[in-house]
């Protein structure tokens, strides 16, 4: 099990693609430690706490140092994972670099070309600041972070930007480890991690999965896929051929989430659209809940999907299903899809499969 927190929704950033950008001025709720309490003692075999905002270091290191406390006393493995801008460190390491060096916690950072990753003045968070937040992890903490760049469609001529970025930093050394658990010794390089724009607070529209998958085999033909996460997740996650029963997709069944106001989730992107909670009473009594699963309108996109190779990647967040058939862009996606899916085939090693033929269900109900 992986729990993921959001201790708070304010940050000190306004970037336009985030949920907390919008509702920011109006949410100043904070997550009580109860509830992270509660359900470490309901699942004690917790591996990591990912850590979410708005941005974290909008809490106090004391906040933090009360989850070690816990997990110290009662004997835990688990791992703090925190996601932050690294701003608030770059202006007073001082403040942060003890709890940045626990041996408990990891830091994942974020940036992206463009002009949409905005500081709380509204001027552009540059790749000039994103070095000096790095090199201050350098200095204070013995190595450079991983990062997190957003893609949308006013960003997305910059995406290959990111992945050379991610290059330059580790000075060629491919990254070792991952995002968020590693052993701090054994770091090498820094990974890029490009994740499409989700439909959230400012961001109205999502980003075509299909049109990030073309910057994955544009990264894979160039050589870069080391230096990205996903793209590496793309050339292993066909492998074994065929059309996976989504019968069989469990994104309910290893994962948690808390917003600050103690509502309860099983997907932190549902959980910033404020559907499908779980009853927390209900789980931490013994029960287990399955909303995602249950709700037959998120098994596919479209009917064609049950027979095309490209099953896993296309249906494999239920958020981006929600997504698609909402803005009505399912079809618009597919198509681009169609005409990559051979190059992703391609990179899975994957030689005997077909690429089903486009289907138009846009006068259908899709299922």
């Amino acid at each position: 099990m992986e729990l993921i927190i959001k201790p708070t929704e304010q940050c000190n950033f306004k970037c336009t693609f985030c949920s907390s950008t919008k509702i920011a001025d109006q949410k100043t709720d904070e997550l009580s430690h109860d509830y992270i309490f509660n359900f470490l003692k309901r699942y004690p075999h917790t591996n990591t706490i990912i850590v979410n905002g708005g941005d974290p270091l909008m809490m106090s290191p004391d906040y933090y140092w009360r989850i070690i406390d816990y997990l110290d006393e009662h004997d835990l493995d688990t791992s703090i994972a925190l996601t932050t801008n690294l701003w608030p460190f770059y202006v007073k390491p001082n403040k942060w670099k003890d709890l940045f060096n626990n041996e408990r916690v990891g830091i994942t950072t974020s940036f992206n070309y463009g002009e949409g990753r905005l500081k709380g003045d509204y001027s552009l968070f540059t790749v000039e600041d994103f070095w000096k937040c790095s090199d201050a992890m350098l200095e204070h903490c013995g190595y450079r972070p991983d990062f997190i760049s957003v893609i949308t469609d006013m960003n997305d001529y910059a995406a290959m930007k990111n992945v050379e970025l991610a290059l330059e930093m580790s000075n060629g050394v491919e990254p070792g480890g991952t995002l968020h658990n590693f052993s701090r010794n054994d770091k090498t390089g820094v990974e890029c991690k490009l994740n499409y724009a989700m439909s959230s607070g400012d961001q109205d529209r999502p980003y075509l999965l299909s049109k990030i998958y073309k910057i994955y085999v544009d990264i894979w033909e160039a050589g870069l896929a080391p230096w990205e996460f996903n793209t590496k997740q793309m050339i292993k996650r066909l492998r074994g051929g065929g059309t996976s029963c989504p019968q069989n997709r469990k994104c309910d069944e290893g994962i948690r989430s808390f917003n600050p106001s103690g509502d309860y989730y099983s997907c932190g992107a549902f959980g910033d659209d404020r559907e499908k909670t779980i009853d927390f009473d209900y789980e931490m009594n013994g029960g287990f809940a399955t909303p995602l699963q249950d709700s037959f309108e998120l098994a596919s996109m479209k009917k064609a999907c049950y027979t095309c190779p490209m099953f896993d990647i296309c249906n494999g967040c239920r958020k981006t299903i929600k997504d698609f058939k909402r803005h009505n862009v399912v079809e618009a996606h597919c198509r681009l899809m169609k005409t990559i899916a051979p190059k992703i085939l391609e990179a899975n090693g994957i030689e005997d499969v077909e690429v089903t033929p486009y289907v138009d269900e846009s006068n259908a109900t899709a299922r």
